[in-house]
């Protein structure tokens, strides 16, 4: 059984704390798409892009959406994120969750911004 709540939380960990706190909840071989400059990004790469590196002080996900079957697990939703100097951050994103031996890993994360980011 998925508790839908725990999956939240987990993406909002992806958000806001850094590698150290959420690497180990990656699975092995993930991958990202995120907006250029990043573009795809597999596996340990993940980690050492600046994109990624940077945590957001704030995330507020509206139009959340979940599908499960069996031991995967897709949550889609709009985010609005904020760091220290930089405009709030906007985008429709999607993750991808693998569970393994009753624990959920990230497999994929893709972000498609909602408006022109400077």
């Amino acid at each position: 059984m998925t508790n839908s709540d725990d999956l939240w939380a987990l993406e909002k960990k992806f958000w806001t704390e850094g590698a150290d706190g959420i690497h180990h909840l990656t699975a092995k071989g993930a991958l990202a798409v995120l907006p250029y400059p990043a573009g795809i990004l597999v596996d340990q790469a993940i980690w050492r892009d600046n994109a990624v590196a940077q945590r957001w002080r704030t995330v507020v996900f509206t139009e959340p959406v979940m599908t499960h079957k069996g031991d995967v697990a897709v949550l889609a939703y709009h985010v609005s994120a904020e760091r220290a100097d930089v405009p709030i951050y906007e985008a429709l994103c999607t993750s991808t969750y693998l569970r393994d031996e009753n624990e959920w890993f990230r497999l994929s994360h893709q972000q498609t911004p909602t408006a022109q980011q400077d």
